[in-house]
């Protein structure tokens, strides 16, 4: 828990952070990554080839 110590707040590095950081995070990232990479491939050989 945040607690006050001289005029500022003192937090731990999870409370500060207050985001998750599992490895769902890391597949979101990654799948979304490798999905956006295929659909500039499928868009490039569409137009350009």
């Amino acid at each position: 828990m945040a607690v006050r110590e001289n005029d500022h707040v003192v937090q731990t590095a999870t409370e500060a952070r207050a985001g998750a950081t599992g490895h769902n995070v890391r597949m979101v990232l990654g799948l979304s990554l490798f999905g956006v990479a295929v659909l500039f491939a499928i868009v490039f050989l569409y137009f350009f080839h």
